[in-house]
């Protein structure tokens, strides 16, 4: 009894990887957009200083694009490539503003890729130029409250080719987390009915201000 409790307990912690996980196959991108504010209000002392004592503040940052399974997605995948060096990483560090977060998002997410670490923030960048971020959240200069569909419409209505079933919420704590957008390969918009399931379920969020 105790041996199938701690089986179950392990399978229940288990990644959503899968052990033969391979570098290159997977079925489309998740690019997670992070609202900055919700991060560093969260972390506070402990925030990444490059991201949350910027100058000028951040708004939407890339938290990473993630090669997706129909179900589940791969991660650490095996490969013979030493990660990117800091030129590399410095180059993306306007839309995605933490060293560390760079560097872990090659590690578990850029090496499913089947590109090189240039090719792989490359590629997220690409993305990211893809996505039109919406006015309001671009001139914001108040905390205000939102629901979750509201957000999703701002960004179909900024990005014509975006449907609902390619987009989701997500949220932590009654705040905006992040937006996160699925595209194919070619980095066309994607439907991800997995994705959109695990979006934010709560009536209202609030949207802090950046600071």
């Amino acid at each position: 009894m105790a041996a199938a409790a701690t089986c179950l307990l392990l399978a229940l912690a288990a990644p959503a990887g899968r052990a033969d996980d391979t570098a290159g196959e997977f079925d489309y991108y998740v690019l997670a957009l992070s609202w900055s504010p919700t991060y560093c209000r969260e972390k506070g002392r402990n925030a990444d200083p490059l991201q949350c004592r910027a100058q000028k503040p951040h708004r939407f940052i890339v938290h990473g694009l993630w090669p997706q399974y129909d179900r589940g997605w791969p991660d650490y995948c095996p490969v013979d490539l030493s990660g990117p060096n800091r030129t590399v990483v410095d180059e993306i560090l306007d839309i995605m503003p933490s060293r560390g977060l760079a560097f872990h998002q090659w590690k578990k997410h850029g090496t499913c890729s089947g590109l090189t670490p240039e090719g792989y923030f490359d590629l997220t960048r690409k993305a990211f130029d893809q996505v039109k971020i919406p006015a309001a959240f671009q001139n914001i200069d108040r905390t205000g409250n939102i629901d979750p569909d509201g957000v999703e419409k701002a960004f179909r209505l900024a990005n014509p080719n975006l449907r609902n079933n390619a987009i989701a919420v997500s949220c932590s704590g009654g705040f905006l987390k992040e937006v996160r957008i699925c595209f194919n390969k070619d980095l066309d918009f994607q439907s991800c009915p997995a994705v959109d399931r695990r979006g934010c379920s709560a009536n209202r969020i609030s949207v802090p201000f950046p600071r």
